[in-house]
């Protein structure tokens, strides 16, 4: 019996919306990823150390933050072979397929949830239909799970196919805290990538709509800032602190004052602030969750070069030190005309799709940017294109869910596309 994945799209992709996991601790999902693969029968698998750099990886959590999802892996029956590959934060998994002589094709696509709790309300389809998150405060808020179950029909559908040539897909941890991609794109595996593909759903196209390729996504950092200062009471002796707040307040304030540059786009935005004991204590220590955009990554360095140098001032001002420090990163990437037209071309024989769009502008980040920038560096190809679903809420809400007949719709744009690559390259 062949092994069938393309008929599961939507149990396989309910299956990741129920247990999602956030960066850095997707032990279940890459082990899930690994049985998927396993089942097709892929040419080689390579698993967290083996699939990125360990060096390169952003934002990686505490192992105190880390343990327990690791530990809630290992009591769901994860393999310990997989276990031991994925500890330690390195999550990932990179699936390779080699049919023959031909170009090698990579396609990414992302793998985490969202700290966030999902709606329990009966008109939410996922807690109506029994696949609501089963891991309180996170969530599946942007198609991650759409997209991996995507990737395995696309790989499936691949080694179905006459192709000729060599797939590799890169299912990357940590997207949503942008600390994945450059450890992905250090990894190894994309130096002989002649073209890469990666995706995502929604972002306001509906159901049959296909975009061959994003522009302008912004260029992205983030950041966070501790303030230390010195605690005294603030009824008797307020003058002989150092208040910590005070140099949090004026910098948030300041951030936001920080000139819009002439040259594009600029964002700046203070999304976090913890610290502080009681209301009658000078506080000592505040720290502050930032970050920052830009058009360019010209421009992201500027806003970030700008925001330190607020930081800075206002902690001097109010007798504290500061200690600003970029936790992740991500440069900006556009995708390559001549691969966008042959999506475009492509996509308009699929069937399911109605509309294709050559082109528009992304507007937020993403740190697939570092592998898009890795190939197309060394002259090869990229695209990063959408793959329309009728969401009922934005990305990134509590009731967030998509339209399943877009994975199938997915599914065939990514392999024919694939496919027609093999046949007559760009």
């Amino acid at each position: 019996m062949v092994y069938d994945v393309r008929s599961r799209l939507s149990e396989l992709r309910r299956e990741f919306h129920r247990r999602p996991e956030p960066g850095w601790r997707e032990f279940r999902t890459t082990a899930r990823i690994v049985e998927e693969l396993e089942c097709i029968g892929v040419d080689e698998i390579a698993v967290g150390r083996e699939a990125l750099s360990t060096d390169q990886r952003m934002a990686v959590p505490e192992e105190s933050e880390l343990d327990p999802w690791l530990e809630r892996a290992r009591e769901a029956g994860v393999r310990e072979d997989v276990l031991e590959r994925t500890a330690d934060g390195h999550t990932g998994v990179v699936g390779v397929l080699e049919q023959g002589s031909g170009p090698t094709i990579g396609l990414r696509v992302d793998m985490d949830g969202i700290s966030m709790t999902e709606s329990d309300l009966a008109e939410h389809r996922p807690a109506a239909e029994g696949f609501r998150s089963e891991h309180e405060g996170y969530m599946h808020a942007c198609g991650h799970d759409a997209h991996i179950a995507m990737a395995l029909g696309t790989i499936e559908a691949i080694k179905k196919s006459e192709f000729e040539g060599t797939l590799k897909v890169f299912f990357q941890p940590a997207e949503e805290i942008s600390g994945g991609g450059k450890a992905m794109a250090e990894g190894g595996y994309l130096e002989d990538v002649d073209y890469l593909l990666a995706l995502h759903v929604g972002l306001d196209h509906p159901t049959g709509e296909i975009v061959a390729g994003v522009e302008k996504p912004l260029a992205m950092a983030h950041l966070t800032a501790t303030f230390e200062g010195a605690s005294a009471h603030a009824g008797k002796a307020p003058n002989e602190g150092g208040n910590a707040m005070q140099a949090a307040a004026t910098a948030i304030q300041n951030a936001y004052a920080i000139p819009r540059h002439s040259d594009g786009q600029t964002r700046v935005n203070v999304g976090r602030i913890e610290g502080g004991t009681a209301s009658n204590v000078i506080a000592e220590e505040i720290t502050i969750d930032a970050e920052v955009r830009g058009e360019t990554t010209g421009l992201m360095e500027y806003m970030r070069t700008e925001l330190e140098r607020v930081l800075y001032a206002a902690a001097e001002m109010h007798d504290c030190d500061v200690t600003p420090r970029v936790i992740s990163e991500s440069p900006r990437a556009d995708s390559h005309p001549a691969l966008r037209e042959l999506i475009e071309s492509v996509a308009r024989e699929v069937e399911g799709v109605d509309r294709v769009i050559p082109s528009t502008e992304f507007g937020v980040s993403e740190d697939v940017t570092y592998l898009m920038n890795r190939v197309q560096n060394g002259g090869e190809l990229a695209s990063y294109l959408l793959v329309g679903t009728d969401h009922p809420t934005n990305h990134h809400t509590p009731t967030f869910d998509i339209d399943e007949r877009s994975l199938e719709i997915g599914v065939g744009v990514l392999s024919e596309t694939i496919a027609e690559l093999s046949r007559r390259p760009v």
